[in-house]
């Protein structure tokens, strides 16, 4: 089970089925928040939605593939941190990331980033750690700059979200960086 302490009040930890309840809370909780940049959201219904989304995640998880961690800050879920499919090939993989609106501002999410990039080059032997932002999600996009990601670019219209498509950034840190 991948556990990973940040700091003594922020942790990283690997979802199972008993976190269903809660992480269904904290997205209904920011239904509205979430809504403007995450398209899943309105997919989101039941806790059970939630048990079964954790449940492929960890499917995915035992096959090789990315999986999804909570960022546990003092104790509760504050949000998702998650390496997409993972390309052993090319050893590499992408980050998606949301938290709850009342824990932004906090640094949380680019502590979490940051474990997650040193994670995957150092652990799991990764090359190449990629991040899609949407481009007017400055919060979103302001975590792999502080970080040192190179912005590689902008897709045209690559996400669909409520209010129609939108461009994403597209930002790179290779391992020897």
């Amino acid at each position: 089970m991948f556990s990973y302490n940040i700091t003594e009040r922020l942790e990283l930890l690997l979802l199972q089925k008993e976190h269903a309840e809660e992480l269904f809370a904290l997205i209904d909780n920011n239904r509205q928040h979430l809504k403007e940049w995450m398209n899943w959201v309105d997919r989101v219904q039941s806790v059970h939605d939630t048990a079964a989304s954790i449940e492929k995640t960890l499917q995915q998880a035992a096959e090789g593939g990315g999986f999804r961690a909570g960022l546990i800050f003092d104790g509760k879920l504050a949000g998702i941190i998650n390496y997409h499919e993972i390309d052993w090939g090319n050893k590499k993989t992408s980050l998606g990331y949301w938290l709850g609106k009342e824990y932004e501002g906090r640094g949380l999410m680019t502590q979490a980033v940051q474990a997650f990039t040193k994670y995957a080059f150092n652990s799991m032997g990764l090359h190449r750690v990629e991040i899609r932002c949407a481009e007017e999600n400055k919060k979103s996009r302001a975590v792999p700059e502080k970080l040192g990601f190179k912005m590689e670019g902008v897709l045209i219209e690559s996400e669909r979200l409520r209010e129609g498509y939108v461009n994403q950034v597209v930002y790179g840190l290779v391992n020897a960086e």
